[in-house]
């Protein structure tokens, strides 16, 4: 039963509890002991502390005529660290921020799961371990096994730089082929009802332009064409670019509420501020442009924040956690029975354009998909009712007759308040 009143979280089986980048990088110098869930099975290796003692304890012992502590290596402290060789890789390639995060998650998990030891010294039979751990002890889904695996074999491939035998027999999770789910026009303009102001505009965005949430959030006043009644998304998923149509209807609420956020922005540059974070190195190319107005979000935040070294005081876009907590309110105030997201609205603007007759190629491309059969995930709507496969049941004529669904619905009340349909005319067959 689930506590009313506060927020009970989860907390992982030791085995499972990754430890901080601080205790990876002393428990591999030898400079502390490990955790009781963190210790190694057998022997303490040469010129690790062992786990009873602790560093002030050692020095006292080899003061008092026992053995001298370890020396550090100059070599070994020239030594690149584990995680800042992961971290420079990731950038190097240009991962987003998201996969840098849950690549490391996992790759502290993985090393913990083994009582910390090098990752040179561990191949394939540690990975398939770890991996079958998660599924029967963890009960995780195979998307999250499969993104596991792909953080190990980042790890051992490009951080590491070997490659290891037997990693491409390692079997990989099949992720469930599962039907989107898809809100009714009737719905999606309950929940849009429940909703007001800033909330409200950028839900119809969701579905009156298939946005991704991070890339309504994160939209720039330069991006936003009304002559042509476009949307540009820069840097989607994928880190690809595409054009999406504007709504007609929303047009002018986006131009209401970018002269709000226009005033705003004049306000914040007679203060002092009034700057924005700029993609890549595109700061140092164009410094003036940080203030610009064609640069500035669409949703910009309520708040302030301090960019960390320079001190320069800036407003971050709308933070995605608002939006989704107001959508998840809506929904309940409008009684939609069904688990519905801020990415429902793209499900349902996919599926819509597509029972009004669109082609999947142009659909395809609005999405921003890189492969159709992405996009055919979507066809389940024309699956139902006079558009493709009729039930069997509904091709049975005497079932009219026989006392069965239709003699039954009849003798109900209607619970719209009309009476009843009379049963067909005719003899009650034997």
């Amino acid at each position: 039963m689930r506590s009313r009143g506060r927020n009970v979280s989860f907390q992982p089986p030791p085995e499972h509890r990754p430890p901080s980048a601080e205790d990876i990088l002393l428990a591999h110098s030898g400079r502390t002991p490990l955790a009781p869930h963190l210790r190694p099975p057998g022997p303490v290796r040469a010129g690790v502390a062992a786990p009873s003692a602790l560093p002030g304890q050692q020095a006292a012992a080899g003061g008092a005529g026992g053995s001298s502590p370890p020396q550090s290596d100059p070599v070994s402290e020239r030594r690149p660290r584990l995680f800042t060789v992961v971290h420079e890789t990731l950038q190097a390639r240009h991962y987003s921020p998201r996969t840098e995060k849950a690549y490391v998650w996992w790759i502290k998990r993985f090393l913990a799961f083994h009582g910390m030891r090098p990752p040179r010294d561990m191949g394939s039979a540690e990975i398939t371990s770890f991996l079958s751990s998660l599924a029967t002890r963890g009960h995780v889904s195979a998307s999250t096994q499969n993104q596991a695996f792909s953080a190990l074999l980042f790890l051992f491939r490009e951080v590491l730089g070997r490659e290891v035998a037997g990693l491409d027999q390692v079997i990989r999770a099949k992720r469930p082929a599962r039907i989107p789910l898809v809100l009714t026009p009737a719905e999606v303009a309950a929940i849009l009802d429940q909703l007001n102001g800033t909330l409200r505009l950028m839900a119809s965005l969701m579905y009156g332009a298939g946005l991704r949430l991070l890339e309504c959030c994160r939209l720039r006043v330069k991006d936003v064409d009304f002559a042509r009644r476009e949307i540009t998304v820069r840097d989607g998923k994928g880190r690809k670019d595409r054009v999406t149509p504007l709504p007609a209807r929303l047009s002018l609420a986006l131009q209401s509420h970018l002269e709000r956020a226009g005033r705003q922005h004049r306000a914040d540059l007679d203060s002092g501020w009034g700057s924005v974070a700029l993609p890549d190195a595109l700061a140092r190319k164009y410094p003036s442009a940080t203030r610009e107005w064609a640069w500035q979000w669409v949703f910009p935040g309520s708040r302030l924040y301090t960019v960390p070294g320079t001190g320069e005081r800036r407003r971050h876009h709308v933070h995605e956690s608002v939006v989704q907590r107001a959508f998840k309110v809506a929904v309940r105030l409008a009684r939609v029975a069904k688990p519905a997201s801020c990415h429902s609205m793209r499900h349902s603007f996919a599926t819509h354009l597509l029972e009004a007759g669109y082609d999947i190629r142009t659909i395809q491309e609005l999405l921003g998909h890189s492969d159709v059969a992405t996009t055919m995930i979507y066809t389940h709507v024309l699956n139902r009712g006079g558009r493709g496969v009729r039930s069997p049941l509904d091709l049975l004529p005497e079932m009219a007759g026989r006392r069965g669904f239709a003699a039954d619905s009849a003798a109900r009340p209607n619970p719209d308040g009309a009476p009843p349909s009379a049963p067909a005319p005719g003899p009650r067959p034997e």
